[in-house]
């Protein structure tokens, strides 16, 4: 059974930084890409980022290119997502989520974390 648990998020400061985790198992971690989407109280789910199953390519949505990134750890079977110049308009549960880009929309996601950016 694939599970995904995400932790790290919190309440910082705009202009601040998160680190956030998410610990996979139930499958076959090195071998799939990985992607964060995120879900802004009362609005849709939004894709974050994708990574490749071996790390060598990242891709970001337009709203976080620049500030955030999103490694993973294939030896730990974690994925990480590095939040930098945190803006309000960044609050939402964020997820980890199998698969690449839009794709990932639909995959199985982990119960989330939940980041708030406020002064």
């Amino acid at each position: 059974e694939v599970q995904l648990v995400e932790s790290g998020g919190g309440l910082v400061q705009p202009g601040g930084s998160l680190r956030l985790s998410c610990a996979a198992s139930g499958f076959t971690f090195r071998l799939n890409p990985m992607s964060w989407v995120r879900q802004a109280p009362g609005k849709g789910l939004e894709w974050v980022s994708s990574i490749t199953a071996n790390g060598g390519t990242t891709s970001y949505a337009d709203s976080v290119k620049g500030r955030f990134t999103a490694p993973r750890d294939n030896a730990e079977n974690t994925l990480y997502l590095q939040l930098n110049s945190l803006k309000t308009e960044d609050t939402a549960m964020y997820y980890c989520a199998t698969g690449w880009g839009a794709g990932s929309l639909g995959a199985v996601r982990g119960q989330g974390t939940q980041v708030t950016v406020s002064a």
